[in-house]
């Protein structure tokens, strides 16, 4: 069983950065590929970024250019840099194992870090 627990977000202004965690416990950590997911209020869950075993990554349009995914198997985590945040970023943001071919999200959720981007 894989536990997930996210962390790292909090209150920023637009324009502003943050770096969220998730730390996995249970599994073997590295074989999987991993996406940062978020659900914003009344939306549904989407995916944000996603990285493989080999380190490839891929994003959703909307944040290309601005995040970055990135793991570290020695510590069983995953990072999401966020910068030049804007409102629209403001969610929940999840951390989980993606299925191919659609990085379908997989096992059980954790609690989730909460993201407001406001002035």
């Amino acid at each position: 069983q894989v536990q997930l627990v996210e962390s790292g977000g909090g209150l920023v202004q637009p324009g502003g950065s943050l770096r969220l965690s998730c730390a996995a416990s249970g599994s073997i950590f590295s074989i999987y590929s991993l996406g940062w997911y978020r659900q914003a209020p009344g939306k549904q869950r989407d995916l944000v970024a996603v990285i493989t075993s080999s380190g490839s990554t891929n994003y959703a349009d909307s944040v290309k250019g601005r995040f970055t995914i990135s793991r570290d198997n020695a510590k069983n985590t995953v990072y999401l840099q966020m910068n030049s945040l804007k409102p629209e970023d403001t969610a929940v943001y999840y951390c989980n194992r993606a299925l191919a071919p659609n990085n379908t999200p997989f096992g059980s959720w954790g609690q989730g870090t909460q993201v407001t981007v406001s002035s």
